[in-house]
C-alpha cells in the first residue's frame, strides 16, 4: 500500500510478479493549485484506500487469507497522507491475522527494479546484481545508494536544495506549464534544440556525490526576466528549445556526479528509479553514457517509476523473506528520515 503523497495505490505483488494493483490517482484535484496540498491529499486517500486495495485484490483473483503479509509506506511524506496508509495497513493485518512491514519510499522506488517488466510472461527475468548502485531521482528525492540488500542501502550522495523533479515543476511554473510539469517538459524538449540558451551545469568536479538544482532554477527565472518582459512567457520554438536546454542540464548533472561516483565504489550495475525515471531524455542519456562506462543500466520500467503500489510490496516481501517485521500495534508514520540502515561510506581504496 502507498499513500505517501497524491496516489493512493495498492498492488499484490508475488516473487516479483505483479498479480494485481490499482492506483487512484489526485493529480487532476491538485493540478489547480498548482502542486500537492496536504490536507485535500489525506482526505482523498481516506475516500479511496479501502476501493483501492480491494480493486487490487479483485485484480489478483486473491482473497485476504491467502496473503503472506502486509506492505505500507511508513516513511518519508505527507504525515497525513502517510497516516491514512499506516493505520489502515494496521488494522488489516490485525483483523486479517497477518504480518505487517512498514517499508521506506526511496528504498520501494529503488527496490522496484526486482519487479517484472509489465508484457514480459518470462518466471525469470534478467535483474541488477548486488551489490548495485542506484539513483532514486523524483519529486521529493535525488539521492545515490550503493545496495547490498533490501535491508541495507548506503546513501553515496543526494542532493543540496531541489529535488530533479522539484526542479522541473518549479521551472514549469516559471514558463507557464500546468503542474505537473515534468512530463510536458520531456515533450517540449523533443521538439527543442538544445544549446539556444545557456544554463549552467552545477556541482561538476566535485568527488563528494552531491547534487544541487537552485542554480539552474535562478538561471532559468533571471533568463525569463531578462527575456520576456511584462509578465509574459516564451511559447513555440523558443519554449521547447528553453525545455530542451533546461532538460539537457538536469540530464548532464544526473550523470556526470552519478557515474563518477559508480566508478569511484567500483560498482558495475547501475539503477535509476522514481517518476523522473520516466523522462525520455534522461533514459536515453543513461543508456548512451552507461554503454561508454561499460555500466549495466537498469532503468525501472515506465510503468513502476511513478508511485505505485506494486514497488511496496515487492520490497516488503523482500523484507519478510529476510525475517523483518513489524508491531501493528506500534507501527506508525514518519513523515522524514534516511533510508533505515543508511550511512555514507568511503570510495573504494580510500583510507
Amino acid at each position: 500500500m502507498e499513500t505517501s503523497c497524491d496516489e493512493t495505490a495498492a498492488a499484490v505483488v508475488e516473487r516479483g510478479r505483479v498479480l494485481g494493483q490499482s492506483v487512484a490517482t489526485q493529480i487532476p484535484i491538485h493540478r489547480r493549485f498548482g502542486g500537492v496540498v496536504p490536507e485535500v491529499a489525506a482526505r482523498n486517500h481516506l475516500m479511496t484506500v479501502l476501493p483501492t486495495i480491494e480493486a487490487a485484490l479483485a485484480q489478483a483473483c486473491v482473497a485476504p487469507q491467502a496473503l503472506g503479509g502486509i506492505a505500507v509506506t511508513a516513511r518519508p511524506g505527507l504525515i497525513g497522507a502517510l497516516l491514512v496508509g499506516v493505520q489502515t495497513a494496521n488494522a488489516l493485518a490485525w483483523a486479517w491475522h497477518k504480518p505487517v512491514i512498514g517499508v521506506d519510499h526511496t528504498a520501494a522506488h529503488v527496490w522496484s527494479a526486482m519487479l517484472r517488466p509489465p508484457g514480459l510472461d518470462a518466471d525469470d527475468w534478467p535483474r541488477p546484481r548486488l551489490p548495485f548502485a542506484a539513483l532514486a531521482v523524483s519529486g521529493g528525492h535525488t539521492s545515490l545508494y550503493r545496495v547490498n540488500g533490501p535491508a541495507e542501502l548506503v546513501l553515496l550522495g543526494r542532493t543540496l536544495d531541489d529535488a530533479a523533479g522539484e526542479a522541473f515543476d518549479k521551472f514549469g511554473k516559471l514558463i507557464g506549464l500546468p503542474y505537473p510539469a515534468g512530463p510536458e517538459v520531456d515533450r517540449l524538449a523533443a521538439q527543442g534544440r538544445v544549446g539556444q540558451v545557456r544554463l549552467p551545469r552545477g556541482m561538476l568536479g566535485r568527488s563528494d556525490g552531491a547534487y544541487s538544482f537552485s542554480g539552474l532554477k535562478t538561471a532559468v527565472r533571471m533568463h525569463v526576466a531578462s527575456q520576456y518582459a511584462s509578465g509574459a512567457l516564451p511559447t513555440g520554438a523558443e519554449r521547447a528549445n528553453l525545455c530542451a536546454d533546461f532538460q539537457a542540464a538536469v540530464v548532464e548533472q544526473l550523470l556526470r556526479v552519478t557515474l563518477d561516483s559508480v566508478r569511484r565504489h567500483r560498482l558495475r550495475d547501475l539503477v535509476v528509479a522514481g517518476g523522473v525515471a520516466a523522462n525520455c531524455g534522461l533514459r536515453a542519456g543513461f543508456a548512451e553514457a552507461c554503454a561508454r562506462a561499460r555500466v549495466r543500466f537498469w532503468p525501472v520500467a515506465p510503468a513502476y517509476c511513478g508511485d505505485n503500489g506494486a514497488m511496496v510490496a515487492c520490497l516488503g516481501e523482500a523484507l519478510l523473506r529476510a525475517g523483518h517485521r513489524d508491531d501493528p500495534f506500534t507501527l506508525d508514520a514518519q513523515a522524514t528520515g534516511e533510508v533505515r540502515r543508511a550511512a555514507t561510506v568511503p570510495a573504494a581504496g580510500a583510507p
